[in-house]
This record gives C-alpha cells, structure tokens and sequence, in this order.
C-alpha cells in the first residue's frame, strides 16, 4: 500500500522573520533549531510539526495561520 505525498505547507516565515529583524539563525535560536531547519521551512522543502509551527508564530509574535497555509497566497496578498 503506498503513501499519499504529503500536502504541501505555504508559509511566510522568510516575510515575517524580516519584518522582525531577525537571522535565520537568531530565529533557530529562539525556537530551538538548526538554522538550516528555518531555510529548509522558508523554501517550503520541509513541513514543521505542530509544535515547531506554534514556537515559530509565538517568536515572531504571529498567530500560527498568519504563517502558515495549505494554499499559496496570492501575489501580493498579506
């Protein structure tokens, strides 16, 4: 029996961690993670669990579906 491929995950991790002024690696800091991790998020090549999602919000001070959503904005939409 094989595997669905996962769904892909949309965020605006790279958005909000420059609005923020914050590094990859300040934020991996702040949520307990390699920095590469927050590349591979921001590049949509990893999904975080539900706990990194909510570290991640509560870090750059957003709510997780402010980050975070199984469809791709639209350009330009906030």
């Amino acid at each position: 029996m094989s595997r669905n491929p996962e769904e892909p995950v949309f965020n605006r991790i790279e958005e909000a961690r420059a609005t923020a002024g914050l590094s990859r690696q300040q934020l991996a800091d702040l949520v307990g993670v390699h920095y590469q991790t927050i590349g591979y998020l921001e590049r949509g090549e990893y999904s975080p669990s539900l706990v990194l999602a909510l570290r991640i919000a509560s870090a750059l001070g957003k709510e997780v579906s402010e980050l975070f959503s199984l469809t791709q904005p639209k350009e330009g939409e906030k």
